[in-house]
């Protein structure tokens, strides 16, 4: 390295890191001008948590479990008007190839144990989206003998959507929102 900006010191230092005295950071020189060397040659440094969640935000892969009426407005959200597409989302048939579940419409306490199957199928990190007011609390039906009160009772969700039904706009939103929530918790084990 013929560049004046090199310090030899900055090599304790690391090394100090791996034995866990030091940590380096954005104020350690060594690691600085290092990404300041790989920037002018157009590469960038980053943590790999963030890389893995900015990879995991942009290639969602969702899978329908349409129960009801919120599943035309599903449907709707898929197709080339709101395009989820084009913010990297596509809809999957199996559920081992899914990140996202989205649970629109009544959940019977017959098809319980079907969702909860699908679920624990999904590999991990997997997230669900509650669409609609039967989805998120058994909406009309609340009082009705057969309807579960809600899908949170059997799978954990990550993202309510409100409405009877929801509108597309909705649904793109709450994807956007989703996106939101993994970059924040930014970490490779959910």
């Amino acid at each position: 390295m013929s560049d004046n900006s090199y310090k030899p010191y900055a090599l304790g230092a690391a090394r100090a890191g791996v034995d866990g005295g030091f940590k380096p950071g954005n104020d350690d020189p060594f690691y600085s001008g290092l990404s300041d060397q790989l920037a002018d040659k157009g590469y960038f440094t980053a943590a790999a948590d963030d890389l893995i969640s900015w990879a995991r935000t942009g290639s969602l892969m969702w899978m329908t479990f349409g129960l009801a009426c919120c599943a035309v407005e599903m449907m709707h959200a898929g197709n080339p008007r709101y395009d989820l597409e084009r913010f990297g989302m596509a809809p999957r048939g199996s559920p081992r190839q899914s990140d996202v579940m989205i649970v629109a419409g009544t959940l019977t306490n017959k098809m319980a144990p079907a969702l909860r199957k699908v679920y624990d199928q999904m590999p991990e990190p997997r997230y669900v989206i509650s669409m609609g007011s039967c989805a998120n609390g058994g909406g009309y039906y609340h009082y009705s003998y057969s309807v579960v009160r809600g899908c949170d009772r059997i799978v954990p969700v990550d993202i309510y959507i409100p409405g009877c039904p929801p509108t597309a706009e909705a649904l793109v939103y709450g994807f956007l929102q989703l996106q939101k929530k993994i970059r924040r918790e930014g970490s490779i084990e959910r």
